[in-house]
């Protein structure tokens, strides 16, 4: 079996505290991190736009790029040490949603949180890019609250039926 957790800044325990409890022994758990596209991008469009046509080797999205890996190196490491058993780290550059699904393929369960508003139950705990995932993921997936899940009372009640339905 293998069960690729998704590591993100600010929900990543709960993720791992599930692979601990969900993950069979003997799994092969999968820590993997994104980094997305759009600091290193912004950094290089910046200079490029602004001062640097002249002096493509002074580009300060490239150090952006090595700051953004070292922090998910980091995240990792932490995530790591936290499971607590032998797993393999992975860390992808791309569009966060897609590279998720991409390296859940062949996998038997993905586990990822919430990360929307998480203050209501409801499909808006979710953010664009969980939202896609959960949408498109090739196998099945555990969906975790990063903190205690909010009360039922937060669920809208529900629409008034039509005037013609009563």
């Amino acid at each position: 079996m293998t069960v690729v957790v998704w590591i993100v800044e600010g929900t990543w325990p709960a993720c791992v505290d599930a692979a601990r409890t969900h993950a069979p022994e003997g799994a092969d758990v999968v820590l993997l991190h994104v980094t997305g596209p759009e600091a290193p991008g912004a950094a290089h469009g910046a200079y490029a736009g602004l001062l640097g046509r002249a002096r493509p080797d002074r580009d300060p999205g490239t150090r952006v790029e090595h700051l953004a890996t070292a922090a998910g190196e980091r995240l990792l490491a932490g995530a790591a040490q936290r499971l607590g058993r032998p797993c393999a780290r992975r860390e992808r550059a791309g569009r966060v949603e897609r590279e998720v699904v991409a390296a859940a393929e062949g996998a038997d369960l993905l586990i990822l949180a919430r990360d929307g508003d998480r203050t209501h139950l409801g499909p808006r705990s979710l953010g664009p890019a969980s939202r896609f995932i959960v949408d498109h993921a090739p196998c099945p997936v555990l969906l975790v609250w990063p903190e205690t899940a909010p009360s039922t009372a937060t669920i809208p009640p529900p629409p008034p039926h039509p005037p013609h339905h009563r």
